[in-house]
């Protein structure tokens, strides 16, 4: 039975299932739709954060699922984006290869090491903030609405520059954790 405690989870269910009706129209160029999802998507990811922490509403089955929303719908729609050549494909592989270098990291760390507490940087936050921005645009100039070309331009070398940049980050942070723990292991034996 659901509470008003689920509310957060909820809305980050719903935003998953937003993924595909956005991919949808996004192929059959239904781009004002597909931008007005997308805005709905963004808000919703920042209504269920407020909420959860406003209510202390947390739960650790949202903290998982929330990112999980998040990469799916950034993934998906860049990729889409690529696929239709409004993204360049090398910033699609940038993004997703970062995504996969992190999440496989963790599991590894999680595996050889100890529990992996996904901890987002300030880095991490904007970059994730550039990524939304550059969606935003590039789906506002889709729908026919004025957007400088040179600000999408800038915003895909920020949200290239920035991926880089966490991904160099948490490789340096995770690493320097696991060898310590590697140390301090090879110490007790």
């Amino acid at each position: 039975m659901l509470s008003v405690r689920d509310v957060p989870n909820v809305l980050t269910v719903a935003r998953m299932l937003l993924v595909g009706p956005l991919v949808y129209l996004l192929l059959v160029e239904r781009f004002t739709a597909a931008l007005v999802l997308a805005v709905v998507a963004g808000l919703s990811d920042w209504l269920d954060g407020a909420l959860a922490r406003r209510f202390n509403w947390q739960s650790r089955f949202g903290g998982m699922l929330d990112p999980l929303a998040d990469k799916l719908l950034m993934v998906a729609t860049y990729a889409t984006l690529a696929w239709l050549g409004e993204l360049p494909m090398w910033l699609f592989i940038v993004v997703v290869s970062r995504d996969i270098v992190i999440v496989a990291g963790g599991l590894i760390y999680h595996l050889r090491f100890e529990a992996f507490k996904a901890q987002p940087t300030r880095m991490s936050k904007i970059n994730t903030l550039f990524q939304v921005l550059l969606m935003w645009f590039v789906l506002t100039a889709l729908a026919g609405l004025p957007v400088p070309g040179l600000l999408i331009e800038g915003m895909i070398v920020l949200v290239a520059a920035t991926a880089a940049a966490t991904l160099v980050q948490y490789v340096f942070l995770w690493g320097r954790r696991a060898r310590r723990i590697a140390q301090a292991r090879s110490i007790d034996r």
